[in-house]
């Protein structure tokens, strides 16, 4: 082996390293980032026009809750919480949203995602029903157009139809005060 040829050989030999270092590092830092912070293409435009079936035996003082009518979203600013029974942080942000229900300049609306309709009652019956609506996810279509990455993932739709933040993962009381909070104002000042 020439002299040469050594200190190719050695490059060579350190390239898979460098790229498995370069890799490592990307990976490090994009798992510590903020998964509320995923971008939304959607933000901006107007929410999907995709009607859903109201959740079959569910009702409020006597009334069915009715399911979701893409012209709820006009005129009104609305929050809209994509959820199962199944999901664990949609039971740990129940109670907020319960809370949230209370507020009567939003208009609450629960997408149901992939659930069975018996748990999906008894979820709202155990922590009380924030939805004024609730529209029937049953095969994901929805969760696809609204560019839901899993659930809980809740929206603001703004009084014009169009959809003004998105927050991934379930709310939790200090998000809520930090940023969701902050953007339901936004919506509700915006065109008032």
């Amino acid at each position: 082996m020439t002299t040469q040829a050594a200190p190719k050989r050695r490059w060579v030999l350190a390239l898979p390293l460098l790229v498995f270092a370069a890799l490592a590092a990307l990976f490090w830092f994009r798992l510590g980032a903020d998964p509320a912070k995923l971008p939304s293409a959607l933000i901006g435009r107007a929410a999907p026009q995709t009607a859903l079936p109201a959740l079959e035996g569910l009702t409020d003082n006597g009334a069915p809750v009715p399911g979701l009518d893409p012209a709820a979203f006009r005129g009104k600013v609305s929050l809209v919480n994509v959820w199962a029974s199944w999901c664990v942080p949609c039971h740990e942000e129940a109670p907020l949203l319960t809370e949230l229900g209370k507020d009567k300049r939003l208009q609450l609306v629960g997408i149901n995602y992939k659930d069975a309709p018996d748990n999906a009652r008894r979820f709202l019956g155990r922590y009380g029903n924030p939805f004024g609506i609730v529209g029937v996810d049953g095969n994901g279509r929805a969760a696809i157009e609204w560019g839901v990455y899993g659930v809980p993932e809740t929206f603001i739709v703004g009084r014009d139809g169009r959809i003004a933040y998105k927050m991934v993962g379930g709310i939790t009381q200090e998000n809520y005060e930090r940023v969701l909070k902050v953007e339901i104002d936004k919506a509700l000042q915006a065109g008032s």
